[in-house]
């Protein structure tokens, strides 16, 4: 196998990798950088120069792994695009959101590269995309090479897909990004139990270990409990949550204490792209039966939509609950804002129930000291941080030990890093080399060919 990981800068960002198996030539996802502008945000197309694709692969829809396909597609006008079928359902809701927000950027921040393609390009492209169901096996044929690609399923978020790829006498694997562990609003990673001659791993958790006692079940009662301390104190709590995923998660978790009488009883808000997506995770759970989340959930709780214009100083109500995005708090979100406006008072707080990128205003956050001066720079506001700030170990992604248990259980010949900052490849790869001594490890470096 040759490989190129085309995301320019390494790391979590425009996930994208350029693969041959004899005559084929794949891409596997193709990201758009969410800390990074206009085309410095995309991979790095530059050694696909005079390249005919045979074929895309997409493991799951968050923009990290999809955000620049129309750009691809655009340069390859004739190469298909495999995914799941409930990443199928949910991929031109997602790209055509990403076109919005960056014509909006453009008018805001005067971004010249700005939208990288257009609603018409999106529409134009999806006549390409194909569902593959899990564990259907399908053949791709080159002039003299063929391959077989089988989809599992990788936990995640719904439609997300490990992928196995067998090409002559050798199998592959690809982890995408994983979850082990059931959520209550998808299934847990069903992958092979077999061997690969190369595995190809995410190692996003991988300089974080879980403490003692912190499983799934014990944080999610942890985080009710903190919802409820926060009402009975007379203080409002924001959950900030990435749109595909992690919302649909924390409502389910919420309805479901709210119907066991577990919840204290307050305004629930919610807005933006997630809860659009929770009629899509509707159609899910009707249409494949492989996601459990209907829009009874949103009755049931008795939603609100925030206003459209937010200000910090002025929030809609006490005592309430906010599930908006972005999970990260980033600048010019629900988020961001709710955030100003609760970070100065000691009744509230703030749980984070997901990854956060240091350098986003979530990552400082989460860094900062209660009593430190904390500037929201987007909203010229400054302000000392009273309020509570938790962490809630409820990743989408696997622990470190389970993914090096996985590898170890694989025993390949060769395994490939990727998708994690370079703390985390570190930790992985000198872990594996411990326990798997004879197989080579590979932390590749950005737009370097490698024969694997």
């Amino acid at each position: 196998m040759k490989l190129i990981d085309l995301n320019r800068d390494g790391g979590i960002g425009a996930n994208c990798h350029y693969i041959q198996l004899g005559d084929l030539k794949l891409v596997l996802d193709c990201g758009l950088h969410p800390k990074k502008t206009g085309r410095a945000a995309a991979p790095d197309f530059s050694p696909l120069r005079g390249v005919a694709l045979d074929l895309v692969i997409i493991t799951h829809c968050h923009l990290d792994h999809i955000g620049s396909l129309p750009i691809l597609l655009r340069e390859q006008p004739r190469v298909p695009v495999i995914m799941t079928q409930p990443s199928h359902m949910l991929i031109e809701r997602m790209l055509h959101n990403s076109a919005s927000v960056m014509e909006r950027q453009r008018a805001e921040d005067n971004i010249p590269d700005y939208p990288l393609f257009s609603h018409d390009e999106i529409d134009r492209c999806a006549g390409r995309f194909t569902p593959l169901p899990y564990g259907h096996a399908k053949n791709f044929h080159g002039a003299h090479d063929d391959i077989e690609i089988i989809f599992h399923q990788a936990g995640h978020v719904a439609g997300a897909a490990g992928v196995e790829i067998h090409h002559k006498h050798r199998k592959l694997f690809f982890t995408g990004d994983v979850l082990f562990g059931a959520q209550r609003t998808c299934p847990a990673a069903k992958f092979p139990i077999d061997r690969f001659d190369t595995l190809v791993t995410e190692t996003t958790r991988c300089t974080t270990e879980r403490p003692a006692g912190k499983d799934r079940a014990h944080e999610v009662a942890r985080l009710v409990s903190v919802i409820n301390d926060t009402i009975q104190r007379g203080g409002s709590m924001l959950i900030p949550t990435f749109a595909l995923g992690r919302m649909q998660e924390i409502l389910s978790i919420v309805n479901d204490a709210r119907k066991f009488g577990r919840l204290a009883d307050c305004p629930i808000y919610v807005s933006g792209l997630g809860l659009d997506l929770c009629d899509y995770y509707d159609e899910m759970t009707r249409r494949t039966k492989q996601v459990n989340f209907t829009r009874q959930t949103l009755k049931d709780l008795k939603v609100r939509h925030l206003p459209r214009k937010l200000d910090p100083g002025s929030l809609p109500e006490a005592s309430a609950l906010y599930i908006v995005s972005s999970g990260m708090v980033v600048e010019r979100t629900p988020s961001y804002t709710i955030a100003a406006g609760l970070a100065g008072n000691a009744r509230n707080t703030l749980g984070f129930v997901g990854y956060c990128d240091p350098d986003t205003p979530g990552g400082r956050i989460l860094a900062a000291k209660t009593g430190e001066t904390f500037l929201f720079d987007e909203l010229n506001l400054k302000t000392k941080l009273k309020a509570h700030v938790e962490r809630f170990e409820l990743s989408g992604h696997a622990d470190r030990d389970e993914l090096v248990d996985f590898a170890t259980q694989c025993q390949p010949r060769a395994i490939v890093l990727t998708h994690g900052d370079p703390p985390a490849r570190a930790w992985m790869g000198q872990t594996l080399a411990g326990k798997l001594p004879q197989t080579k490890i590979l932390d590749p470096v950005p737009l370097q060919l490698y024969q694997v």
